[in-house]
């Protein structure tokens, strides 16, 4: 790897010569990968396991297998992560201990949502939010595929969250930066680093931070992380924030053995570095900021409210919500039930006022789980219902498919079930997990997997190695 000369006499003055020779001699050798299995759809765990010892659902693989044709992977299984990242577990784990609304800043492509999303108190409801409209949509499919209903996803600039106020009590700000923790997995990022756009990602990062600052609650946490070495975009960041916005610096309890580095800049304040030849995974820095005051209620402002179609009386036009919808959910009173447009929307109903704030105010990409789209006289169920965890799959009946047939369905081929097969709405399965719906008519079945989830590659390789094997 051919590294700036820059990168190399910072990080160099940073770490020392010596320790700056082993760092560069681990950057030279292939990056680890890791997985994190979902536990609301699995209890299997990789062959061969070999635990990430701050994740207590990571495990390290020996090998990179082809993801994209594991149907698990789709149904949402496991998520690929790497395995510094899974740190946050540890964070959330010593820190959070009651329900609470959690935002992921800058979220996409959804590794550090999906965990969250797993270790917060049950009855915590989790908003994703990226910036990039490229790169929303696949937040929103892994966040979709993780499963759980109480997630939002939206589409803002960190700015746009100004009029929301003091609403969430733990702020994930993963914020964009220089990548240097990234360089032997990502050649681009060698190429486009420059002592510059340290700089400019410094200056941006306290930008963001600042704009976000004040929708977090007194007492909350904020949670910032990077993927680089430098100490800008570090330790004077985690200074800067505690020093001009008055946050408190806090500590995470962590084991000697798991050889993670502390502050490099000769402050005397608790952070945490992951480098590549101390810990088995990539450049990562994290640390823990609690505002100032005492935790309160979630104070929502008052939303306008959302106008309503009218008829020509003048009355509120309301669509009807299909009686047979709620069958399909296991708990469908815990949920408030919307029609928007033509969709079918269920939501958790104690962040109803939450999710009507954000629904006026911010744009929502997907939020709860949307549950059908009528069309016509039909009603379809969509997705996301078959994803989520709060599906009744009793509800629908189900055909057990062979790994050849999944691939095909997530490639959204032509489909034909057995000629018993029941008609109608069918819930395809691989290994007793779903993987989506066809409607059955008998002499073929419509494919109704998301034309935009489809595998697109035509290749299948001649040894398949599933990640979760015959579990």
């Amino acid at each position: 790897m051919n590294l700036p000369v820059d990168f190399i006499n910072r990080t160099s003055e940073l770490l020392g010569e010596e320790l700056f020779a082993v760092l560069r001699e681990a950057l030279s050798k292939d990056a680890p990968v890791s997985v994190r299995v979902n536990r609301l759809k699995t209890d299997a765990v990789p062959d061969g396991e070999r635990r990430v010892p701050w994740c207590d659902t990571g495990y390290y693989l020996t090998s990179r297998p082809t993801f994209t044709f594991d149907p698990l992977f789709h149904a949402g299984c496991y998520y690929v992560q790497e395995a510094s990242s899974m740190f946050l577990e540890q964070v959330l784990k010593q820190y959070v201990h009651e329900p609470v609304v959690m935002l992921d800043l800058c979220a996409a492509p959804g590794g550090k949502s999906t965990l969250a999303r797993s270790v917060l108190p049950e009855g915590s409801l989790l908003v994703a939010n990226e910036v990039m409209r490229g790169r929303v949509q696949v937040l929103a499919e892994n966040v979709t595929k993780w499963g759980h209903p109480d997630t939002v996803v939206l589409n803002n600039d960190p700015a746009d969250f100004t009029s929301l106020g003091e609403l969430f009590d733990v702020i994930l700000t993963d914020v964009p930066c220089s990548g240097e923790g990234m360089f032997r997995k990502d050649p681009v990022a060698v190429e486009e680093w420059s002592k510059e756009n340290v700089t400019l990602c410094w200056q941006r990062q306290r930008r963001i931070v600042r704009d976000i600052w004040d929708c977090l609650k007194p007492g909350g946490l904020l949670i910032y992380s990077t993927c680089t070495y430098n100490r800008e975009e570090n330790e004077d960041n985690v200074a800067w924030i505690a020093d001009e916005l008055g946050a408190e610096i806090l500590p995470v309890a962590v084991p000697s053995e798991w050889n993670i580095t502390g502050n490099l800049a000769g402050k005397d304040f608790p952070v945490y570095r992951f480098l590549p030849h101390r810990t088995e995974g990539e450049g990562l820095f994290m640390a823990v900021l609690r505002k100032s005051g005492e935790s309160e209620e979630t104070n929502v402002p008052a939303c306008r409210g959302r106008k309503e179609k009218k008829s020509k009386g003048g009355k509120e036009k309301v669509p009807a919500l299909p009686k047979e919808v709620k069958g399909w959910f296991v708990s469908p009173g815990q949920y408030v039930w919307t029609m928007e447009q033509n969709r079918i929307i269920a939501f958790p109903l104690r962040y109803q006022s939450v999710y009507e704030t954000l629904r006026e105010r911010m744009r929502v990409v997907c939020a709860g789980v949307q549950v059908a789209e009528i069309k016509g006289k039909d009603v379809i169920p969509s997705q996301a219902l078959a994803m989520s965890v709060a599906c009744d799959e009793a509800a629908f009946p189900s055909v057990e498919v062979s790994y050849e047939q999944a691939v095909a369905y997530l490639r959204k081929e032509a489909f034909a079930l057995d000629a018993d097969a029941p008609r109608g709405y069918v819930l395809i399965r691989y290994k007793g997990k779903a993987l989506g719906f066809v409607k059955n008519i008998g002499n073929r079945a419509n494919n109704l997997y998301p034309q935009e989830w489809r595998i697109r590659s035509g290749y299948l390789p001649e040894q398949v190695s599933l990640v979760l094997g015959n579990s």
